[in-house]
């Protein structure tokens, strides 16, 4: 056998903790520029509310 259950769960958690870390850099991602993000929204809106 090349793979013993040990290592399939130890895989398992590097797969996890991969998508944890993902998701960190996604959300401190989305915090630095939604506010950003926000405002280019709110100057469209406003912009095609005067046409």
């Amino acid at each position: 056998m090349l793979f013993s259950p040990k290592e399939k769960g130890q895989g398992l958690v590097e797969y996890a903790l991969i998508l944890v870390l993902v998701a960190i850099v996604v959300i401190a991602a989305l915090m630095i520029l939604g506010p950003i993000i926000g405002n280019v929204f709110s100057s469209v809106n406003t912009s095609l509310s005067t046409l």
